[in-house]
């Protein structure tokens, strides 16, 4: 394995950066939101289930809360 000197790496890897397409703030803002509703809606689709098996083993066991 052939040894790379501190600086040419940093070199290297700021050359590796400037490859990279950054997104733009806007795409980022609309990302993030995205993220926040799915989150929501994926928190009250377990909320909904969560409670229908409750209520289905509640049933079952017949358990009276």
């Amino acid at each position: 394995m052939s040894k790379i000197s501190p600086f040419k790496f940093l070199q290297e890897v700021r050359a590796e950066t400037n490859k990279v397409t950054w997104p733009t703030r806007k795409e980022t803002t609309v990302t993030t939101i995205m993220v926040f509703v799915m989150v929501a809606v994926a928190s009250v689709f377990f909320l909904l289930s969560d409670q229908v098996m409750r209520i289905a083993v509640s049933f079952v066991l017949g358990i009276n809360m």
